[in-house]
């Protein structure tokens, strides 16, 4: 009796051994997993780290789904993704320049802004800004000149309505426009001298563009005349209005120094201000709709609202690094990217309820620099 339990002692300690050995292993399993696939881990709602390869600068980022995306950065930086941003893989630099701003019409057809530092300036005639267009998925990439003799003009964002309209903006009011896909470029005049920074179009007549001195115009004719909208009450005339976003014709939201957001429902003949839970520097908006929406900005700053802006919250994420760009993708991908190759992911779980004419108004932020 005694040998009997003596072998069932060791059969259950056996056992034990056993599972623990399998629990071992199915931990150590998960953990190699997870570093190896930290973005297979993203939990619906929250912002997870997606490994770049890069300490570049990132200054602009887009995708043309929840698939395809590029990011582009400092000195030529030049990252494109298949799989939602699981796999970044670097390309080869099409430029040495500073690559300010990304755009794809569609996978083949993408353009890049570059950027010049004044310390690599050769001769007079040197250019500080030039685009690059690729017709084969960034294969292989071409300079275009847009700017012509105006060789000091700095370029800052390119914006498309579609394959071929589109235009580039930037420094003292600088605006260039294309009607047949980039083929050609031509000045279009704007009644402001300062640097725009952000620009929309909802078709090749309407569109919108943000600036510094508190710059907001809109245009119903592809830019032919362009009207400068109201400033917002309390909005500093020298407050920088770094991005623009517009959902359709009559609802848009704009950002800016000072933690600044502004409001129109009437296709920007006049604006509102929101509050909004910070004072850093805001440098981009995007909606996926009229409800859900997100900013990003100086210091890790990280905005997110589910009622149009009526309530913006901050959302946590360990980092202190300047966040430059938004992209968005449906039903609800979002990317941020930024300073040290920072490049954040997020699949929203929000399901935001409908929005209610009587809901009572929130306290207005003062609007600063």
């Amino acid at each position: 009796m005694k040998a009997e339990g003596g072998r069932q002692k060791a059969k259950g300690r056996g056992r034990l051994l056993n599972d623990r050995s399998l629990c071992r292993l199915l931990c150590v399993t998960l953990l190699l997993f997870f570093i190896l696939h930290p973005s297979s881990f993203i939990l619906a709602g929250a912002w997870s780290r997606q490994p770049s390869g890069t300490l570049a600068w990132l200054h602009g980022v887009y995708f043309l789904d929840g698939q395809k995306g590029w990011a582009v950065g400092g000195r030529g930086a030049l990252l494109k993704t298949e799989d939602g941003g699981r796999r970044w893989q670097l390309r080869p630099r099409p430029t040495e320049d500073s690559l300010r701003d990304v755009y794809f019409a569609n996978e083949q057809t993408g353009w890049l802004v570059c950027e010049r530092s004044i310390y690599e300036l050769r001769t007079e005639q040197d250019q500080r800004s030039y685009l690059m267009r690729t017709n084969d998925g960034g294969e292989t990439w071409q300079r275009v000149d847009v700017l012509g003799n105006n060789v000091e003009v700095l370029l800052w964002r390119v914006a498309f309505a579609d394959e071929e309209h589109g235009w580039a903006l930037g420094e003292g009011g600088a605006l260039y426009a294309t009607r047949d896909g980039g083929v050609s470029w031509a000045r279009q005049e704007v009644p402001t001298p300062h640097l725009l920074l952000g620009a929309t179009f909802l078709d090749n007549s309407r569109g919108w563009i943000a600036g510094a001195g508190a710059t907001l115009l809109a245009t119903d004719d592809g830019g032919e005349t362009w009207r400068a909208a109201p400033r917002p009450g309390g909005l500093n005339a020298n407050g920088r209005l770094n991005a623009i976003c517009f959902i359709d014709g009559r609802r848009g939201w704009v950002v800016g120094s000072g933690g600044v957001v502004i409001h129109t429902t009437n296709g920007g003949r006049t604006w509102q201000a929101q509050a909004t839970p910070t004072d850093a520097d805001l440098y981009d908006v995007k909606f996926l709709n009229e409800r859900e929406g997100w900013a990003v900005g100086a210091e890790g700053t990280l905005l997110h609202t589910v009622d149009g802006g009526a309530r913006w919250q901050a959302e946590s994420f360990p980092t202190r690094h300047p966040l430059e760009r938004l992209a968005l993708a449906a039903p609800a991908h979002v990317w941020a990217v930024g300073f040290g190759g920072i490049i954040l992911a997020q699949v929203s779980a929000a399901t935001p309820p409908p929005l209610q004419p009587d809901q009572p108004a929130t306290r207005k932020r003062r609007v600063a620099n």
